[in-house]
């Protein structure tokens, strides 16, 4: 039988990351560190990109996930794309 189009929310599951990753977990320290870092390379960041043209993947972004790459020795860009799907710690 064919059912509505309306989506319950009964048939699905949200959780939390924040929720999923215990409050003592040593990646945590390592955010905070890592996104003081960031906050004060903003300026700078700002001074190296233009203003016109397309955006572009911020560069903190970039660091994050290489920063990720190095931590858990994820062999390849590619590898750490697919491990983002399914690795909550990642997120």
């Amino acid at each position: 039988m064919r059912g509505t189009g309306e989506a319950t929310g009964s048939l699905f599951s949200y959780v939390d990351l924040e929720e999923r990753i215990p409050a003592r977990h040593p990646l945590r320290g390592v955010r905070r560190i890592v996104n003081e870092a960031l906050a004060s390379l903003d300026a700078e960041f700002d001074r190296l990109y233009a203003a016109e043209g397309g955006p572009s993947i911020a560069p903190e972004r970039l660091l994050r996930a290489s920063l990720i790459q190095i931590l858990f020795s994820v062999r390849s860009e590619r590898q750490l794309m697919e491990q983002m799907h399914y690795n909550l710690l990642f997120r």
